[in-house]
Formats: C-alpha cells, sequence, structure tokens
C-alpha cells in the first residue's frame, strides 16, 4: 500500500470519527426535572419528620409555636430533592458527549401557588447519561409568615405537616427554574422558565 492510499483511508477515519462525534452532538437532548421529596423539614428547631397532626407536638413546642406566631415569626428549614433525568443515550463509543453538566440552576420556589423565595445551586452538578435520575438538593430557609400572614398556627402546622410530616409530598410545592447546561457544544438554556412538579419529567 503506498502513501496515498494511506493517507486517503486515514482521512475517511478522521471524517467519519467526525461526523459521528458531529452527529453526536447535535442530537443532545436537554434535561428534564422532576420534583422528587422533601426532606429535614424543621419549624424553628423542632422537626416535623415524624409528626402528622398538631397533636403529635408536645406542650413544650406548641408553646415554642406559638410564642413564635405571636411575635410574628415561623422560620423553616428543609430540603427540595430535584430530580434530573439525562436523556441522551449512553450506549456508543462516544458517551462521554452525552453527559452534560447543570452550570446553574436559578430557581423561584412555589408553596401553596403562593411565590415565595429564589435562589441557585452553589456548583455546577454533573448529570450523565444513565438511567437513574441524579438528584438535586435545593436547601430552603423561609419564614412562612412573610408569605402567610392572615393564617394562624393551626394553618401553618398543617401546610407544614402536608409538606415534611410523616405524610407529606410534594403536591404543594412547585419550583420554576431556568436552567444553565454546560455541554460539549457549550451551555445551552431553555426558550422559557420550567415548571418542575411532582407529577412527571419536564
Amino acid at each position: 500500500m503506498n502513501k496515498r492510499k494511506i493517507i486517503i483511508i486515514s482521512l475517511l477515519v478522521i471524517t467519519l470519527t467526525s461526523c459521528g462525534v458531529y452527529n453526536s452532538l447535535m442530537n443532545l437532548s436537554k434535561l428534564k426535572f422532576k420534583l422528587g421529596s422533601v426532606n429535614n423539614f424543621k419549624v424553628g428547631n423542632i422537626s416535623v419528620n415524624n409528626k402528622s397532626k398538631l397533636s403529635d407536638f408536645g406542650a413544650i413546642d406548641i408553646l415554642k409555636l406559638t410564642s413564635e406566631v405571636v411575635a410574628g415569626n415561623f422560620p423553616v428549614t428543609f430540603t427540595v430533592n430535584v430530580l434530573a433525568q439525562n436523556p441522551n443515550s449512553s450506549s456508543n463509543s462516544s458517551s462521554n458527549l452525552s453527559d452534560i453538566s447543570l452550570e446553574a440552576f436559578p430557581w423561584t420556589l412555589y408553596l401553596n401557588g403562593k411565590q415565595t423565595i429564589s435562589g441557585n445551586i452553589s456548583s455546577p452538578v454533573q448529570v450523565p447519561a444513565v438511567e437513574n435520575a441524579t438528584v438535586i438538593p435545593l436547601e430552603m430557609k423561609l419564614d412562612l409568615l412573610d408569605f402567610f400572614q392572615d393564617d394562624g398556627l393551626n394553618n401553618l402546622i398543617d401546610l407544614a405537616l402536608s409538606l415534611g410530616g410523616k405524610k407529606g409530598s410534594t403536591t404543594k410545592v412547585k419550583i420554576v427554574a431556568e436552567p444553565l447546561l454546560g455541554t460539549p457544544l457549550g451551555n445551552m438554556s431553555y426558550p422559557t422558565p420550567l415548571t418542575i412538579l411532582d407529577t412527571s419529567f419536564n
């Protein structure tokens, strides 16, 4: 085989490889998101994880909570776990090209349909192209009375228990986010903010 044939074959291999990589990059799908669970819910320093109704609180805890409400405070902290799914296939030789990083995730938290606080992730999160979703924990810290001023102690406790109690769920939670994705093609954003619920990946 002469040098000319070797050069031609080499160029063909490079071209075919480049085309495969290009197609893999151009077919990248964006991440999909869904609400997972709410964890570590506390009112002040009182955990509600193992409680399902007001009577599950001890007398001292009720006194503390009542004092907080009278003083105009109802501070809560909790974690909202957002699930990120990378729908790209990792079954080919360019599987590393399918991995996506979440460079930024500016979010706004809605509770019971009411807009509350906003935030962002502190550092990028890698979301590989695998079957299992990647969990993105968002740490929440807010005073419920700032947003539910007309609610009494019972309603505030009911809201806290519906979110983080023994039977808590994310049905009253909504996250509106504007993810910024890092890909081999560069950063990618979404045309409009995403509404993230617990019903399905969006």
